[in-house]
C-alpha cells in the first residue's frame, strides 16, 4: 500500500513538534496510532525518515528530503480544493491577504468598502504582518496576496508595483499652516511622535534624519499608527512622519512636505509565482490597481 495523505501530515506534524506525543494532541489521535501510521509510511517507501535515538524525535536525511516534497504536494492539493470550490462568477469566493502596518492604516478600507460593495459573497481574511513574514506565508500557500514594498523578493515571490507612497510630516490641521514645504533643518525643533523600531518605515525616517544632519526631540513612540495619529489630533506642539496618504482619510491631519522630500517607498503588490490564482484573487488585483488610480496616489 502507498502512502496516504494522513501519512503525510503525521510525518509532518512529528517533524515539526520533535515529539509523537505533542503531534498526536495537536492531530486528535492517540500516540500508539501516530507512530504505527508513520511506521507504514517508512515500510511503504522502504527507508528510515525519523531518527527516535535521542531525546527529541528528528528527521533523518532521508526524511529531510521526503518532508521537503509532502509539504509541496500537501500546497498543490489545498490549492486544487480552492480552484475546485472557485466560482468564477464570484458569488463565493475567500481570499487570503496579507499587509504591511502602514498600509492597514489607509489602503485597506477603501479595498474592503470596493470589494464588499461590488462581490458581498467573497469573504476576506487580512492578516498585518512584516513583509518577510508575508512571504514566507505567500511561499507556503498561507496567503493568497500580500501587499508590502518593492524591496528585494525571495525567490518564488512575484511583485507588481502599485503606487509611489511618499512620507511627510503630518500634523493636526489646526496647525498645518504654510503649505511651504519646511526646510529639513527646521524640523530640530519640532517635538515628533514617531513609530517605534518594529517597523521598516521607522528606519527610513532615521537614516533621512542621519543624513541630513538633524536630530528632533522624539518625546513619543508607538507600535501603532492610530495611535499616533489620535496623539497628533490631540496634542498641540506634537506632529509625526506618516505615508501622507493616511491624511486623505483623516481631516484633522494634514500633510507637510519637507525640504529635502522625506523617503518615498513603492507600494507592491506580492504573489506566489507560478501560483494558481483564484477569482477572487483576480478581481482583487485589478480592484486594487482601479481604488490606486481612483485615491490619486502617484504612479510608479
Amino acid at each position: 500500500m502507498g502512502p496516504e495523505l494522513r501519512h503525510l501530515r503525521y510525518l509532518i506534524a512529528v517533524a515539526e513538534h520533535g515529539n509523537f506525543t505533542r503531534a498526536a494532541d495537536e492531530l486528535l489521535v492517540s500516540q500508539p496510532t501516530l507512530s504505527q501510521q508513520v511506521k507504514q509510511l517508512e515500510r511503504a517507501v522502504g527507508v528510515q525518515l525519523l531518527d527516535r535515538s535521542g531525546r527529541s524525535v528528528r528527521l533523518t536525511d532521508a526524511g529531510e528530503a521526503y518532508v521537503h516534497y509532502a509539504r509541496r504536494a500537501l500546497r498543490e492539493l489545498a490549492a486544487a480544493d480552492r480552484a475546485v470550490l472557485d466560482v468564477a462568477d464570484l458569488s463565493r469566493g475567500h481570499l487570503r491577504l496579507g499587509m504591511t502596518p502602514t498600509f492597514t492604516a489607509y489602503l485597506i478600507g477603501p479595498l474592503v468598502r470596493e470589494l464588499h460593495q461590488r462581490h458581498p459573497g467573497i469573504t476576506l481574511e487580512v492578516r498585518e504582518m512584516a513583509q518577510d513574514r508575508m512571504e514566507a506565508g505567500l511561499l507556503a500557500d498561507a496567503l493568497d496576496l500580500g501587499v508590502a514594498f518593492e524591496d528585494p523578493h525571495q525567490p518564488g515571490v512575484t511583485g507588481t508595483p502599485l503606487f509611489t507612497e511618499h512620507l511627510s510630516l503630518v500634523v493636526a490641521a489646526r496647525g498645518a499652516g504654510d503649505p511651504e514645504p519646511l526646510p529639513v533643518h527646521r524640523l530640530a525643533e519640532q517635538q515628533l511622535a514617531l513609530l517605534n523600531g518594529d517597523f521598516a518605515t521607522r528606519g527610513h525616517i532615521d537614516a533621512y534624519f542621519a543624513e541630513h544632519h538633524v536630530s528632533p526631540a522624539v518625546a513619543v513612540e508607538a507600535n501603532t499608527i492610530q495611535a499616533l495619529t489620535d496623539i497628533v489630533q490631540r496634542t498641540p506642539g506634537l506632529a509625526t512622519v506618516l505615508p501622507d496618504g493616511i491624511t486623505d482619510d483623516h481631516p484633522d491631519l494634514a500633510p507637510v512636505p519637507v525640504d529635502p522630500p522625506l523617503p518615498t517607498r513603492t507600494a507592491t503588490l506580492l504573489r506566489r509565482t507560478n501560483a494558481y490564482e483564484t477569482a477572487a484573487a483576480r478581481t482583487f488585483t485589478a480592484l486594487t490597481h482601479e481604488v490606486v488610480r481612483e485615491r490619486g496616489y502617484p504612479g510608479v
